[in-house]
């Protein structure tokens, strides 16, 4: 584990799918983004649009790998969870979630709220140093009413699947402008890592961060750190910039 014996770091990135650019200027950054996720060194990765495969970017890309994009993007003694969210005519991509830790298990729902976004949340059990974790891996919708709609399905999910005594994880792109699912998050007990006192931790888009679209919220564990990598590499690899938070192993 990183930093100290007391703590675990958790990330979340929206890695649009392994590819940049538009047209004739695409750019395949799938290789980046697994030395990117690999310096971040976090015990839980939690991604958003990744791909299980694609035949138009296998056919454009040479170097295009071979595996799904969790099961390349895992760092060496990671486990890889990944569940599909939305079939397309050429492939298929969803959430995923690499960690260092043991899984205990996983499951999967569908929170589409129409037709032309599919959605869904991943949630795996963790064994953290024999604490157990829920981590649920979350895309929302781009309209609002949709949103609300989905973190309204997300509290059912978790009161009806989460003991209410143990530590629950929920992060992802909640396409949230403004931060206005705080409210009902914190409805939930859930608090945003991001509302600590220090810079702010703005996430999109990566080339000139004007707001935070990514969050991680969590129950039953206190957050003590949030931050943003940032620079030119960062902006290259994705539209995104991955938040990252550490939490207190002790339960709060």
């Amino acid at each position: 584990m990183n930093s100290t014996a007391n703590t675990f770091r958790v990330a979340t990135y929206n890695i649009h799918k392994g590819v940049q650019g538009i047209g004739p200027a695409r750019r395949l950054e799938i290789h980046n983004l697994g030395h990117a996720i690999e310096q971040l060194d976090a015990d839980i990765v939690c991604l958003q649009e990744v791909r299980k495969m694609n035949r138009q970017g296998a056919l454009r890309f040479a170097r295009w790998p071979e595996l799904p994009q969790a099961d390349f993007l895992a760092p060496e003694g990671y486990t890889a969870v990944y569940e599909t969210n939305a079939v397309t005519r050429h492939g298929e991509h969803g959430n995923a979630l690499l960690t260092r830790w043991p899984v205990i298990r996983s499951s999967h729902q569908d929170i589409s709220d129409h037709r032309f976004e599919q959605r869904g949340l991943l949630h795996v059990l963790i064994d953290v140093d024999g604490l157990p974790v829920h981590a649920i891996v979350v895309h929302l919708g781009l309209i609002k009413g949709s949103r609300v709609r989905q973190i309204a399905r997300l509290r059912e999910f978790i009161e009806r699947e989460i003991p209410p005594e143990e530590a629950v994880l929920v992060a992802g792109d909640f396409n949230d402008w403004g931060a206005r699912m705080r409210y009902a998050m914190n409805a939930m007990g859930m608090r945003d890592s991001s509302d600590l006192r220090g810079p702010p931790t703005l996430t999109y888009p990566s080339r000139l961060p004007v707001t935070q679209l990514d969050f991680i919220y969590a129950r039953q564990l206190a957050p003590v750190a949030c931050s943003v990598p940032r620079g030119p590499i960062w902006a290259r690899m994705s539209d995104h910039l991955p938040l990252l938070t550490e939490f207190s192993l002790a339960t709060k």
